[in-house]
Formats: structure tokens, C-alpha cells, sequence
């Protein structure tokens, strides 16, 4: 039984700060592949960052590359996602997701729910002034 919980969304001002965090149990994150994909209101899901079980190598999505850092802590199984700058195109709900990301979505950041084994139930980001 694999469960991701995802934690650290709320409300904040544009240029503002976030971290979010993915605990994992049933499973160890340095097991595999971990990502983070997100959903925003009104659009479909968008892959944003994946990381491999040794910490490297670490693929973004090219339009968040510049202020999103994805991390893991194998010791604790979690997984983390920080963002710096944000801004109100960034509002959506974030997912964790466990697998491997295909060579597709790395490339346009486009997937969807079977391209990975697990997910996690979203944290909720609102960057309003």
C-alpha cells in the first residue's frame, strides 16, 4: 500500500515564497523516479519537475526551471518542491506523483494520471495579492 501525502500549500502574495512537501509511506522515495505535476483552474495537468533516486539527475519543465528547486530527503521519504517568485499563473492544485516520467513529458511538460504509478491527493496554491 503506497500513499503520498501531499503538505505546505496555501495562500500567497505574487513574488512570495513557498515550499511543499510529499511524505511517502508503503514505499522509500530513493526507490525510484519522484515529480511533482500540477493542475490549474480550467487547464489540464502539467508536468513540473522530476528527480532520480540518487538526487540527480533533476529535470524541470522549462517554463518553471528559473524559480522552482525539487529535492528529496531519502532518509525521511519526502519529497520537497520550492518556489521562489511566485506569480498568479502559478495558482493550481499540486500533485506528487511516483514513476517514471516519459520522455514526452519531459520534453512539453504535458502527461496525465497513467503516465504515473501513484499519486497524491494535491495541496491547494493561491498566489493572490
Amino acid at each position: 500500500q503506497v500513499q503520498l501525502v501531499e503538505s505546505g500549500g496555501g495562500l500567497v502574495q505574487p513574488g512570495g515564497s513557498l515550499r511543499l512537501s510529499c511524505s511517502a509511506s508503503g514505499t522509500t522515495i530513493n526507490s525510484g523516479w519522484m515529480n511533482w505535476v500540477r493542475q490549474a483552474p480550467g487547464k489540464g495537468l502539467e508536468w513540473v519537475a522530476a528527480i532520480n533516486s540518487g538526487g540527480n539527475p533533476m529535470y524541470y519543465n522549462l517554463t518553471v526551471k528559473a524559480r522552482f528547486t525539487i529535492s528529496r530527503d531519502n532518509a525521511e521519504s519526502t519529497l520537497y518542491l520550492v518556489i521562489d517568485s511566485l506569480k498568479p499563473e502559478d495558482t493550481a492544485v499540486y500533485y506528487c506523483t511516483k514513476g517514471t516520467p516519459k520522455p514526452r513529458t519531459l520534453l512539453t511538460g504535458e502527461t496525465s494520471r497513467a503516465d504515473f504509478d501513484y499519486w497524491g491527493q494535491g495541496t491547494q496554491v493561491t498566489v493572490s495579492s
